[in-house]
């Protein structure tokens, strides 16, 4: 009798386990190292009605992923990932709006021997003499934030990194103008059309020397005039020019008019 209670738990268990992959395309695998019950309880409330949680024994998980192949093959790609102190966070609201949840989810603790910073800790300059431990509890530092840390992300079959869910259309069209430039860049340096980008580029450079320095030369002659005498960029500018075609336009007709009635 005992047997087939423990068998109908399992039964049951695995049932819990596989209903949310049926229900839910996609969610968060979490590490939950150093998260207590009440924060557990306190993360499950803030995600109530937008993501379901399912922690239970690595084994039991895998073997309900195992057995649930058959219909769904793309669960496979999660056995991978079912080590440690894990769980699930199955959800079908926005992915970016449950991450944010589960990170505003941290909380600060004290510190603990025997225990790695997850962060860097800066202690004020004073005068003590007590060990670390101490020191920052009676300093009231918690140096430590413990909270659900997102490993991977599942959705709709496919497994990746939680760091593209930071990647917005900015970043996408940084990193799209940062590829130009480089194979601007590259061309410019291997193709026969960068010859001429490569003599205005040179010219450009002679001409400025030529602007600080008293070395002249014919091309230079006009923009070194033009910078003592900026009026005669004016009379060289496009009014100037336009002036001087409709007066050659007018001798034109005068032209035409004398050779019409002489």
């Amino acid at each position: 009798m005992p047997r087939e209670d423990r068998a109908t738990w399992k039964s049951n268990y695995f049932l819990k386990i596989v209903q949310p992959l049926n229900d839910y395309p996609k969610g968060f695998i979490v590490g939950a190292d150093n998260v207590g019950s009440k924060q557990m309880q306190q993360i499950c409330m803030s995600l109530q009605g937008k993501a379901v949680v399912l922690m239970g024994k690595n084994t039991m998980v895998r073997k309900a992923v195992r057995g649930h192949l058959e219909n769904n093959p793309a669960l496979e790609k999660l056995l991978p990932h079912i080590r440690g102190n894990v769980g699930f966070r199955f959800t079908k609201e926005d992915l970016t709006e449950i991450r944010n949840i589960l990170l505003a989810s941290k909380v600060p603790a004290a510190a603990r021997a025997g225990t790695i910073a997850p962060c860097e800790v800066t202690v004020p300059a004073q005068n003590n003499g007590l060990g670390e431990t101490v020191l920052l509890n009676t300093l009231n530092i918690s140096p430590f934030f413990f909270g659900l840390i997102i490993q991977q992300v599942f959705d709709n079959g496919s497994i990746y990194n939680p760091e593209v869910l930071g990647i917005t259309g900015q970043t996408l069209h940084s990193r799209f103008l940062e590829g130009v430039h480089n194979v601007a860049s590259i061309c410019l340096q291997m193709t026969v059309a960068s010859v001429p980008h490569s003599i205005i580029n040179e010219y450009k450079e002679v001409l400025a020397l030529s602007v600080e320095t008293e070395y002249t030369f014919p091309l230079a002659e006009k923009v070194n005039a033009v910078l003592a005498d900026p009026s005669e960029f004016v009379a060289a500018g496009p009014a100037a020019a336009k002036a001087e075609a409709k007066e050659e336009s007018e001798e034109s007709d005068e032209e035409k008019e004398f050779g019409l009635f002489h």
